[in-house]
């Protein structure tokens, strides 16, 4: 039988399009869905059965046949309790399902999504003992239905019902329930689901992505305090939300499939230190194998069923508390554990390429240690797919939650460089949206026979200084480059830097292609005496890799000009 692969985002885009056709229906289980999802996205073999329409060619179609019949109401309606299983479900992270029929959802963002067909409906969610520690430390967990969050709270009971939806007629909704907080402090179960519905199958589980991405990390990725009042607030499960971790925005922004493993105060060679001396007992290393760290969650996690494109390491920030006494000693001390990290990781996940970062709340010294180890991996190994950067260190203007922690300007700003880089590394084309594009640019000057100045670039501040000394017969005559900046066609970008010159004086300048000389975007700066910002919006008509801002100074002696934070942000 001929076979055909279809990518998941096909196959949603089918649902829609094919959602409210009845069949009659042969009777399919959510298994049969689920094992015919898997074989399209290559996962596992096709099944003699599976062509439903009958074409000699198992494809979107037959998917598409299938979800119909699950829709197809035979208009007695019944009410049933249904069990959250991975069988009917979609499981989202580690997981682990118990003897006493619980799913807990034990790690950041762990999370069952499914399909829902029903007048109406109503989840069991469960709580194990962290219900009863401390309000400050109890599991948060959010109900989303169509992506609508319809609760968001602490779990503070072992067992609890939330209605998802309720009418005089049948819909169809998508439902997910998430764990907001870490496994630090427990994990969050769903049991069973009600439902008043005359579909055969009223839950069904969502399908799965192209796209799997794995992030390990520490207290960042786990979005702790990303919703605190202020750097002064201490820690609390009420403002962690994965939701808004860059984690989530990453797989958001790329529409991937995610798991996460992730505990607050936790490296590589040590955890979070007040004294300097290493912790040995906070190492993700040693929990990156298991569910989760605590108690009966401590249960081996199935890495061949649960296969990720790509893996991604966000470790060293805790470790600095113990490296930073003696770089020299421990830095190497570091490296050398991180490249044992590797190597296992690789094991594990033998196909996924690897992203190494560090960086988000400073502690950049330990990012030359990360570069040391991804050497020593691949000269180990063989391996070259793995690529590192130092994340952007978040500044004042972006804010800070709680215990100095990443606000989420932060979180949102380093998904949108962690989403271009994964682009980078898998050979996808980048949207480029919340970037800046003007963050690697080089700064330049020039000047012609009738003119003459200096400049120089700040490394600390990449600030760039000029002083005309002679200012030539026209504006033309000195101009300062900032080039390498790649502008797409149609995307709306925001420019915005700082000036500081005379007051009154006059800069105009234009962003064009350097190879074509079109013009993209162009103004006038006027300056205050003072170092002004200035920010506007515009649209490319033209797609330019070479594009440059040019600045233009010539006409006027002794005038001086120092540009700082230009970004040209893609939002659109």
């Amino acid at each position: 039988m001929k076979k055909r692969i279809t990518s998941a985002a096909a196959i949603i885009s089918a649902f829609a399009l094919a959602g409210t056709t009845v069949y009659a229906a042969t009777k399919y289980s959510a298994e049969d869905l689920k094992k015919l999802s898997s074989a399209l996205l290559g996962e596992t073999d096709f099944k003699e059965g599976q062509d439903l329409t009958g074409d000699n060619v198992i494809d979107v179609f037959d998917l598409i046949k299938m979800r119909e019949s699950f829709t197809a109401g035979t208009g007695e309606f019944a009410e049933q309790v249904i069990g959250i299983t991975d069988s009917n479900t979609k499981y989202i992270g580690r997981n682990i399902y118990d003897d006493e029929k619980i799913t807990w959802l034990v790690q950041s963002g762990s999370a069952v999504e499914f399909t829902v067909n029903a007048k109406s409906a109503e989840i069991t969610i469960n709580g194990d003992g962290h219900t009863e520690s401390d309000e400050k430390y109890r599991p948060r967990y959010a109900v989303l239905v169509n992506d609508e969050i319809i609760i968001d709270e602490l779990l503070s009971v072992k067992e609890k019902t939330v209605k998802l939806f309720e009418g005089t007629a049948a819909r169809t909704a998508t439902v997910k329930v998430i764990h907001l907080s870490e496994a630090n402090n427990g994990a969050v179960g769903v049991s069973s689901i009600k439902v008043n519905s005359d579909a055969p199958v009223p839950v069904a589980p969502t399908a799965k992505k192209d796209l799997s991405i794995e992030f390990i990390g520490d207290s960042i990725t786990c979005a702790y305090g990303v919703e605190g009042e202020s750097q002064y607030e201490g820690f609390m499960t009420s403002t962690e939300n994965f939701l808004k971790s860059y984690a989530y925005l990453t797989a958001k922004q790329l529409d991937a499939d995610y798991s996460a493993v992730c505990y607050s105060g936790h490296g590589i060679v040590s955890g979070y230190s007040s004294s300097g001396d290493a912790v040995t007992d906070s190492l993700v290393p040693d929990y990156y194998d298991y569910v989760g760290k605590l108690g009966s969650y401590k249960t081996p996690w199935d890495f061949k069923s649960n296969k990720n494109d790509v893996v991604v390491i966000n470790l060293g920030t805790n470790d600095n508390t113990y490296c930073s006494k003696d770089y020299e000693t421990r830095g190497l001390e570091y490296a050398e554990k991180y490249a044992e990290f590797l190597t296992h990781v690789h094991e594990v996940n033998p196909d996924a390429y690897i992203i190494c970062t560090v960086g988000t709340m400073g502690c950049t010294e330990m990012y030359p240690y990360i570069e040391m180890a991804v050497e020593s991996f691949k000269k180990s190994s063989g391996y070259d797919r793995i690529m590192s950067y130092q994340s952007a260190t978040h500044t004042q203007s972006d804010g800070y939650g709680s215990d100095w922690h990443p606000s989420p300007v932060t979180q949102q700003n380093s998904a949108y460089v962690l989403a271009d880089k994964i682009c980078q590394a898998l050979g996808m084309e980048s949207s480029q949206i919340g970037l800046n594009v003007a963050a690697d640019a080089e700064y330049t000057s020039t000047f012609d026979d009738t003119a003459n100045m200096s400049a120089y670039f700040s490394d600390w501040d990449h600030s760039y200084h000029i002083t005309t000394v002679a200012g030539g017969e026209k504006k033309e005559s000195i101009q300062a480059f900032v080039s390498g900046i790649d502008i797409k066609k149609g995307g709306k970008y925001r420019l915005s830097f700082k000036i500081e010159t005379s007051d009154g004086a006059e800069i105009p300048f234009v962003i064009r292609s350097k190879s074509t000389g079109e013009i993209i975007f162009e103004d006038t700066f006027t300056g205050t005496g003072t170092k002004s910002p200035y920010e506007k919006e515009f649209e490319s008509p033209i797609t330019a890799a070479d594009a440059e801002l040019v600045f233009s100074l010539g006409g006027t002696n002794n005038l001086r000009m120092s540009l700082y934070e230009v970004k040209a942000i893609k939002f659109e």
